[in-house]
């Protein structure tokens, strides 16, 4: 069935994260949901962090190529924070003012689970950061993809082909399981903002599963025509 027209005040959008360990189809699901949104009439962007932002991207590259751990843990989350300050203020902000969903592909949460919790650096830093670059900003909702470390592993190689692995996708499988204990750690610890979905299994049942979250969450309850 075709979706519905979603009648909503305007007002301030809404605010989308997504993350997960490498492989686990971020971008594809993102891509899917902002398909379906705005077949219903409802504006989206995508971003991504890193980047999303002329001077985000800048420091993406640094980091993706491994400068950022060559100069150290705390060093690379400073980066991390310079590029999520730089997005949040020229690109999450003003669309989430303009009432536009904003559909991002990671956000603070990779933070507190690749450098704090993985990469050990300490929750003090991590937290005074957050605080300085996204002050009260938080996700309406994170969704959260779970797959086992070897099968996001395996697709990670298979969409890279013939390319290098970036700084993440190198390290070792202890460091992969030990990101997606974090990320289900979160969200044990988050349960009103954080959502964790099974994404070992095809697109399509991913997908149905993400938007029956998004449906639950934000129209069921609403005076809106609710999308199917």
């Amino acid at each position: 069935m075709a979706d519905q027209v979603i009648r909503r005040a305007p007002g301030r959008g809404r605010f989308i994260t997504f993350e997960g360990g490498e492989g686990s189809g971020k971008s594809t699901q993102i891509k899917r949901l902002s398909d379906r949104l705005e077949a219903a009439h409802l504006h989206t962007i995508i971003t991504r962090e890193p980047g999303g932002s002329p001077g985000a991207e800048i420091i993406r590259h640094l980091v993706l190529s491994g400068m950022g751990k060559l100069l150290g843990a705390e060093a690379e989350t400073l980066l991390f924070a310079a590029a999520r300050d730089d997005h949040v203020r020229s690109v999450i902000l003003p669309a989430l003012a303009q009432g536009t969903w904003v559909l991002c592909d990671r956000f603070f949460d990779s933070t507190r689970a690749y450098q704090s919790r993985v990469g050990h650096v300490a929750p003090a830093l991590v937290n005074a950061m957050t605080r300085v670059t996204i002050g009260d900003l938080k996700p309406d909702l994170t969704i959260i993809l779970d797959v086992p470390v070897e099968v996001g592993l395996q697709r990670a190689a298979a969409r890279r082909g013939s390319g290098a692995p970036d700084r993440f996708e190198a390290e070792d499988v202890k460091f992969h399981q030990a990101l997606r204990d974090a990320y289900r750690d979160i969200a044990n610890a988050e349960p009103e903002r954080c959502v964790v979905i099974d994404a070992n299994a095809d697109v399509n049942t991913v997908a149905a599963k993400v938007w029956t979250v998004l449906r639950d969450r934000f129209f069921v309850n609403a005076s809106n025509s609710v999308p199917a």
